[in-house]
């Protein structure tokens, strides 16, 4: 019998991590002394089946997970780790239930999900199984889910812009006094160069980081489990711990921030990353703290580093888009998963899994998502989210497939961009007007039109493009709609102006273009 002295004591409190918690500031670790606390960790190759996950991004978070589990480990805590090989076709739900079962845990604590799915698997799987479950506030969001319904209670529409403000007083971020700083609470409209027409030029690379023996573990674990996936494995290189996400914050505030600004909107062939920070998903799994990325972000704007218009932009971007998208989500849910206002019925085309298509925008945009797990914001919005919206295609598969290819992807930030910004599916819940434009943006913005076969100056013909066919098929169909928008009235005002025989002259491309979609 072992001594009392000696006997190792079992854990007072059993918490679970997700594989987006991999922080050490998560209030359920802190419950009490690291020896007095059990941390659960589940792995499921049924969580990468609920979408079609990309390889990459699985990769990441198990990397993440396992690096962080370690941590744990070294910190003093007992950690109790299921691996793919350990959890087989068993639930993430259905594995936390057979360990309380093994371990003889009645309680668990832990930090509120980022997914609404997951957190109803887990009330329910407690509730049938009468074990108890308490959920913490996510201190890494600067709103909490309940400041933000106090919040959104107060405007019968909701917009970020108003939300955004309150987030630069609350915060003190970019004020000088009770004032914005540079007098102007938003640039926007000084952060939408293009590139030159030379191109982008010399960008400093982004911090990568070579797959340590961990990282290689894991990817060949996801190959073994999941070798249907979508996505490659062999330019991977995002950082998988908390140092490495420090160093990749650091290259961008001190190389590559100063040009973010400016040309975050451009787009150009072979160029994925252009000036943009590759930040969100280490925030997204807790490897950063937005406050922490936000406050350099500032401080190099304080010290002469980088001008206010590019700093404000990417402030605004996690201020702002980031907590403003994840209180709409928890306000909304389940109904955002379900709407569908514009009652878009066209199934995902096959080539959104490969990148074939002869249109060169989407080719590069969706090539690069499967190379890297990546494309920024514009790509994402309006080239692959506007071709969704403009062809009508249906709302639940596209969600699934942004959910699926990112590697940033959580549910309470993928749905909402997709949903509301990209597919106009809410109605305009939070948005203004629905973000559509013909292929001249596209042409405006990128080099992409200049190798394409389909020209964007044409609506009709064998050179039209499907951008800018369904963009002025998308004005006919929903013409009343943009009539009563004042934002969209002149879009309504310009397909109004067509005669009878060039309206079915669009019809007729429409309606071919839709014949061939699954070989644009």
């Amino acid at each position: 019998m072992a001594n009392k002295s000696t006997a190792k004591q079992l854990p007072k409190h059993w918490v679970l991590v997700l594989g987006d918690q991999l922080t050490l500031d998560n209030p359920a670790l802190q419950l009490g002394k690291p020896a007095d606390v059990g941390v659960l960790m589940v792995e499921s190759v049924d969580e990468s089946r609920v979408v079609w996950s990309h390889k990459a991004r699985t990769v990441l978070f198990l990397s993440a997970m396992r690096h962080f589990a370690d941590k744990l480990r070294e910190g003093g805590y007992t950690v109790v780790y299921s691996t793919l090989d350990d959890t087989a076709q068993r639930t993430l739900c259905g594995t936390v239930f057979d360990l309380c079962q093994q371990h003889g845990i009645g309680r668990i604590d832990l930090m509120e999900p980022g997914e609404w799915r997951l957190e109803q698997g887990l009330v329910d799987m407690a509730r049938q199984q009468a074990i108890e479950i308490r959920f913490h506030d996510d201190p890494h969001f600067i709103c909490s889910r309940a400041d933000f319904a106090r919040w959104a209670s107060g405007y019968k529409q909701l917009r970020m812009e108003y939300f955004y403000r309150e987030m630069r007083k609350r915060t003190g971020i970019l004020m000088a006094g009770a004032e914005p700083e540079g007098g102007q609470w938003n640039f926007d409209a000084d952060n939408r160069s293009a590139y030159p027409k030379a191109g982008p030029g010399s960008i400093p690379e982004p911090a990568g980081f070579v797959p340590d023996d961990i990282t290689q573990v894991v990817m060949a674990d996801v190959e073994r489990h999941l070798p249907e996936n979508p996505g490659r494995l062999d330019r991977f290189a995002w950082a998988v711990t908390r140092e490495q996400a420090l160093v990749a914050l650091d290259v961008f505030i001190g190389q590559r921030l100063k040009q973010f600004g400016p040309y975050q909107d451009a787009m150009w062939t072979d160029t994925p990353f252009g000036w943009h920070s590759l930040l969100s998903a280490a925030i997204n799994l807790h490897l950063l703290n937005p406050m922490e990325v936000v406050q350099r972000a500032e401080a190099a704007y304080r010290a002469g580093q980088a001008d206010l218009p590019g700093v404000e932009g990417f402030i605004r971007q996690i201020l702002g888009w980031r907590e403003f998208m994840r209180g709409v989500y928890w306000m909304d849910m389940p109904k955002m998963r379900q709407d569908n206002a514009l009652k878009a019925d066209i199934p995902l085309p096959d080539w959104f899994w490969t990148g074939k298509t002869h249109m060169a925008c989407l080719r590069d945009a969706i090539g690069q998502t499967l190379e890297h797990a990546y494309a920024h914001h514009i790509q994402r919005l309006m080239v692959i989210g506007n071709f969704a919206l403009l062809a009508g295609l249906v709302p639940q598969q596209v969600e699934d497939w942004f959910l699926a290819v990112y590697v940033d992807a959580i549910e309470w930030v993928e749905l909402p961009n997709v949903a509301g910004m990209a597919l106009f599916a809410n109605g305009g819940r939070f948005t203004s007007k629905p973000y559509i434009a013909s292929g001249a943006y596209i042409k405006r913005m990128s080099n992409y039109c200049g190798g394409c076969r389909y020209d964007p100056a044409v609506k009709t013909g064998d050179k039209a493009c499907p951008f800018t066919t369904l963009y002025w098929g998308f004005l006919d169909k929903h013409e009343a709609l943009l009539a009563a928008n004042p934002r969209t009235g002149l879009m309504a005002k310009n397909i109004g102006k067509l005669s009878d025989e060039q309206r079915i002259e669009l019809r007729g491309q429409v309606a071919h273009t839709f014949e061939k979609l699954n070989s644009l």
